[in-house]
C-alpha cells in the first residue's frame, strides 16, 4: 500500500520508470525459463550420449543430437560432423570450440538489456525529482509568505517520490541482472565440460 501511494504521488515520471520495470521483468522471466528449460535439456541430452560415446555408438548418438534443438547438442553436432570425417583431435576440438561460440549469442540474448534498464529507471527517477524540484520551486516563489515552508516541504516530498520509485525497480532489475548472468555462465561451463568430456570420448589413445 506504501508503494501505491508513492505511486500516486510522484507524479507524470512514475508511468515511464513502471514501464521499464514491466519490460525488465518480462526479459527476466523469459530468460530465466530459458535458461532452466536449456539447463534440465542440456543434463537430459549428456545423460543419454553418456552410454553411446562409450559404447561407441556415434550413429545413434549422431541421430539424437541432429534431432534435438537445445545449445548442447547444437554444440556436439559440429564435433560429430568432424568425427565422420576422420579428423583429427584438433580439427574436432576447434569445431566443437566454433560451436560454442554460435551458440553463446543465443544463451546470452537480452540479459544485459536488465542492467541498461536499472540505469535508466534511476535517472528518469533523478530526472523527475529535478523537475519536480523546479516546478516546487517555482511555485513556492508566487505563493503567500505564510504558506512557503509547508508548500515547499511537500513538493520536495512528492519530487523525491520519483529517485524513491526510481530506486525501487533498478535494485531488483540489477539482482536479477546479476543472478542472471551467474546462471548463464554456469551453462556455458556446463557446455564446455560436457563438449571436452565427448571430444575425449571420441578420440581415444
Amino acid at each position: 500500500m506504501e508503494i501505491v501511494k508513492l505511486f500516486q504521488a510522484g507524479g507524470t515520471f512514475m508511468y515511464p520508470i513502471l514501464i521499464v520495470l514491466a519490460i525488465g521483468l518480462v526479459i527476466a522471466v523469459e530468460r530465466f525459463i530459458y535458461l532452466i528449460r536449456t539447463e534440465k535439456a542440456t543434463n537430459s541430452v549428456w545423460t543419454e550420449l553418456v552410454p553411446m560415446l562409450k559404447a561407441l555408438d556415434f550413429q545413434r548418438a549422431v541421430k539424437l543430437t541432429a534431432e534435438i534443438k537445445t545449445p548442447i547438442a547444437n554444440v556436439l553436432n559440429y564435433g560429430f560432423a568432424r568425427h565422420n570425417d576422420n579428423k583429427s583431435r584438433e580439427v574436432i576440438e576447434a569445431a566443437l570450440e566454433e560451436g560454442i561460440m554460435d551458440e553463446m549469442p543465443q544463451l546470452t540474448q537480452r540479459t544485459h538489456y536488465l542492467a541498461m534498464y536499472a540505469n535508466i529507471a534511476t535517472l528518469l527517477g533523478l530526472l523527475g525529482t529535478i523537475i519536480g524540484l523546479i516546478q516546487a520551486f517555482t511555485a513556492v516563489a508566487q505563493a503567500d509568505p505564510a504558506e512557503k515552508a509547508d508548500l515547499l516541504s511537500a513538493s520536495i516530498a512528492v519530487a523525491m517520490n520519483t529517485t524513491a520509485f526510481g530506486l525501487i525497480a533498478a535494485i531488483p532489475l540489477l539482482l536479477v541482472h546479476s543472478y542472471l548472468v551467474t546462471k548463464t555462465a554456469h551453462l556455458v561451463d556446463s557446455i564446455e565440460k560436457s563438449a571436452l568430456k565427448a571430444l575425449n570420448l571420441m578420440v581415444r589413445d
